[in-house]
């Protein structure tokens, strides 16, 4: 839930029921005591009506999943606002001892208890709401660390493989400088080969040579 609704919502508790509180002491007074004493109530209610106002702004900017249960509950606190109005208006209505009797037969004090109680639910509902919206941030927060380690390791993952890949480049080229060593070995083999080949007959014709010139001489 946004902080800037919770920040109204507790400005509205408080001004509700310190609203409360004057319409019970309102009820006992008499005259311009009263007069005075409404009159503090009712720039209160301004005060109320327009952080009810920001409230009804803020929750319509939420999300869709926090959204619903934000109108619930703002719907609740116009209820509470609409008492507190009806509550004015009666003690708006005269200022004799004989009003003051009939608004407490009427239900006053009923009125004044229920809509305590109701700011109790309500404060409960928003302790609950609160504690729901910390679980769902600390999961969006784990959600995030999860997110950050799957990143980290998909970092070291690529790191590896580009790791791999130089290792494989490397040993393609060493393949290749072995593959042109052995052709050059297997080229050296072949032409000491065929010197072999060549200095054995060129010792050959010379035997030969030597064995027809010891042979000529020993005939003449």
């Amino acid at each position: 839930m946004s902080q800037v609704f919770e920040g109204y919502e507790r400005q509205y508790c408080e001004i509700s029921a310190n609203l409360t509180r004057k319409c019970s002491a309102a009820a006992a007074l008499n005259g311009e005591q009263k007069k005075q004493k409404v009159s503090e109530i009712k720039s209160g209610l301004e005060e109320a009506e327009a952080l009810i106002r920001k409230m009804d702004l803020e929750a319509r900017a939420l999300q869709p999943n926090v959204k619903a249960m934000v109108l619930t509950k703002l719907r609740e606190y116009k209820n509470d606002l609409s008492n507190l109005k009806s509550e004015i208006k009666r003690l708006s209505s005269t200022d004799s001892q004989a009003a003051r009797d009939a608004l407490l037969e009427s239900g006053m004090a009923d009125a004044l208890m229920a809509s305590a109680d109701q700011r109790g639910r309500l404060l409960m509902s928003t302790e609950r709401l609160n504690q729901s919206t910390d679980r769902v941030r600390q999961s969006r927060m784990t959600m995030q660390e999860t997110e950050a380690i799957g990143v980290s390791i998909l970092e070291d993952l690529h790191s590896q493989r580009q790791s791999l890949l130089h290792a494989h480049n490397t040993l393609h080229g060493v393949d290749e400088n072995v593959g042109r060593s052995k052709k050059i070995l297997t080229a050296m083999s072949r032409r000491m080969n065929r010197n072999k080949w060549i200095i054995g007959t060129i010792i050959a014709v010379l035997v030969l040579v030597v064995v027809l010139i010891i042979y000529f001489k020993l005939i003449h």
